[in-house]
């Protein structure tokens, strides 16, 4: 998804998705806090290749690891310009993975993905439940472990955030899931 959009734009289009989809429908319950509080970071990538992205990738998970968390909690790293093939990017979660470990942050950060042709494994393309991971440009989303726990053991029926997610999407449709983004 190649895109002449300016930075602005992108992270304006990425906060749209963020409020609408996964707060709005409440895909991750744990959203709203950070979000509430500007805790999120919002990082554009100007990378076209997976190298370019890498490096990005390393300045982020850096950034987060060196911050106070409570000033940022949690980072959107959006990729508008590389890593559009679906296939392309899922390979490039090893890379990202490989990424943390070097940096000896496993256990610290995990990376979360994101992607306009989100597929899970044994689904069909256009399964609606693939649009719990479905945004509007590739996102590598950073989250600190601690939070994550934090929330989670806030969240009781942490188990079946997947599953009310999915029946959320189906009741909504593909057609509920485009109204969700018409100007209104």
């Amino acid at each position: 998804m190649s895109t002449n959009h300016t930075h602005d734009e992108i992270i304006a289009a990425t906060k749209r998705w963020l409020e609408k989809a996964v707060i709005g429908l409440n895909l991750c319950p744990f959203a709203k806090a950070v979000h509430v509080k500007d805790q999120i970071r919002y990082v554009v990538s100007d990378a076209h290749d997976a190298e370019g992205v890498a490096n990005d990738l390393v300045r982020e998970l850096e950034t987060l690891a060196e911050a106070n968390p409570e000033a940022i909690d949690t980072t959107l790293l959006i990729v508008p310009h590389g890593l559009d093939d679906f296939l392309e990017f899922n390979d490039f979660l090893d890379l990202a993975d490989g990424i943390v470990e070097e940096l000896e942050l496993d256990g610290t950060l995990q990376v979360a993905p994101f992607h306009p042709q989100f597929q899970f494994e044994d689904t069909e393309v256009d399964d609606i439940t693939n649009y719990t991971n479905r945004s509007p440009f590739p996102i590598l989303h950073l989250l600190r472990e601690d939070s994550v726990t934090r929330a989670v053991d806030a969240f009781p029926d942490e188990m079946h955030i997947a599953e009310n997610n999915m029946q959320t999407l189906s009741k909504l449709g593909h057609a509920g899931w485009r109204a969700l983004f018409e100007t209104k």
